[in-house]
């Protein structure tokens, strides 16, 4: 065993109290940074599952229609003028199969879905009710919003006049899988529809709106020969997904729309939620290092006769300031280890203590890989470099005074 590890391990082991004292801090600073950053993280990822479960990340719509002005202004001549905003009409994205292979070409979409979106009405005997038709490919539709794994009764089919709806408007008009219904758009076309599949997205005014039918259906149903009004996109890093708008909105001249505009006050949550995670972090960081600084401090002037000897036979001070080195990494590793599974036991046995009345947990925990190694490497850090002032006293220590004083 090499020399300074194996003084190191000598100091550590002669001081029992001390070192399993900082030991036990570092593993709670360690367990605690391990359990909110595990139930903060799942917060978010449960929040953003719900929030985007029911939308795409990026929709594509044809910019809005401005009012222009009759006169316009000159300078022998004023023109008071009253500016109404323009109705917007539903119109077809030009050349949309061109636009969605430019966007599917792009780093970080993962996947793009052309739509139909549109107005309407449900009607069935004597219950009638405001829609929101979607016409959509379905294999392009499902790998933005996975309507298969959200269905309560029946399959999601809507091939042909095949339709799928939400639960509370299923409820409503009274209907199941296998019933027919009319559906009469904004433009006055009416048709009958089966009803395939009935889903919830636990979104209310998903549930009680959404009526999914095919594309060919829904561009028959809004005039809309072989157009569609929307294009929306599924990209890999939710929160760049502002910045990707902007790149689109650039390169197509469409408006852009992400979920951090459409959902601001989520968005400002999820900031809050990250400041507050890094705060904790920075105090835990904190409270490690004084204890470890303060325990190893305590050791060099405890051990200041020894390190004087060491001195005085030849041992170079790089090789003392390594013995105290390597009990800051060792404490700073130990603990890390010994925290982690304390901080992922108390995050797994509080997600199992909360639960709703279905049994699905109100506070779930993200526990992977990254977090552990980012605890781990964290402690070990701190641990290194809260030894540093003990190690660079016990370095410079005189030998002579050193052996006299103690």
């Amino acid at each position: 065993m090499p020399f300074e590890w194996f003084v190191a391990l000598r100091y550590m082991r002669d001081a029992r109290g001390q070192t399993i004292l900082i030991l036990a801090a570092v593993s709670v600073g360690v367990s605690v940074l391990v359990f909110l950053s595990a139930l903060i993280d799942g917060l978010q990822v449960s929040l953003i599952d719900k929030t985007l479960g029911s939308q795409a990340h990026i929709t594509l719509r044809v910019p809005r229609e401005e009012a222009r002005p009759l006169v316009e202004p000159t300078e022998a001549r004023a023109v008071a003028r009253l500016r109404e905003e323009r109705p917007q009409r539903l119109r077809s994205i030009d050349q949309w199969p061109s636009v969605i292979a430019e966007i599917e070409g792009m780093r970080g979409v993962i996947a793009v879905s052309p739509a139909v979106t549109g107005a309407g009405f449900a009607v069935r005997a004597d219950a009638k009710n405001p829609i929101v038709v979607r016409g959509v490919e379905p294999e392009r539709f499902l790998a933005i919003i996975d309507l298969r794994d959200r269905m309560v009764a029946g399959r999601f089919e809507v091939g042909g006049d095949d339709i799928a709806i939400g639960s509370t408007l299923a409820r409503e008009l009274g209907v199941a899988p296998g019933d027919k219904i009319r559906i009469r758009s904004s433009e006055g076309v009416e048709v009958v529809a089966t009803v395939r599949g009935v889903f919830t997205l636990g979104n209310e005014a998903v549930d009680s709106t959404w009526v999914v039918t095919s594309l060919r259906q829904a561009q028959a149903l809004f005039v809309l020969r072989a157009g569609v009004t929307t294009i929306e996109l599924k990209v890999a890093d939710v929160f760049g997904a502002e910045r990707l708008a902007a790149e689109i909105r650039g390169r197509t001249g469409l408006r852009a729309d992400s979920w951090m505009t459409v959902n601001a006050e989520l968005l400002a949550g999820l900031t809050a939620q990250s400041s507050s995670k890094r705060m904790i972090e920075v105090f835990v960081i904190i409270a490690v290092a004084l204890g470890i600084a303060s325990v190893l401090i305590v050791s060099v002037v405890q051990k200041s006769r020894e390190i004087g000897i060491l001195r005085a036979v030849g041992t170079p001070p790089r090789r003392i300031l390594l013995v105290f080195l390597i009990q800051g990494g060792v404490l700073g590793i130990a603990g890390s280890i010994v925290g982690s599974g304390l901080g992922a036991a108390f995050a797994k046995l509080f997600e199992s203590l909360a639960t709703d009345a279905s049994g699905a947990p109100r506070f779930p925990v993200q526990l992977d890989l990254e977090l552990f190694v980012m605890a781990c490497a964290l402690a070990t850090g701190v641990g290194i470099l809260s030894a540093v002032i003990p190690a660079r006293r016990a370095a410079r220590l005189d030998p002579a005074a050193a052996i006299r004083n103690a």
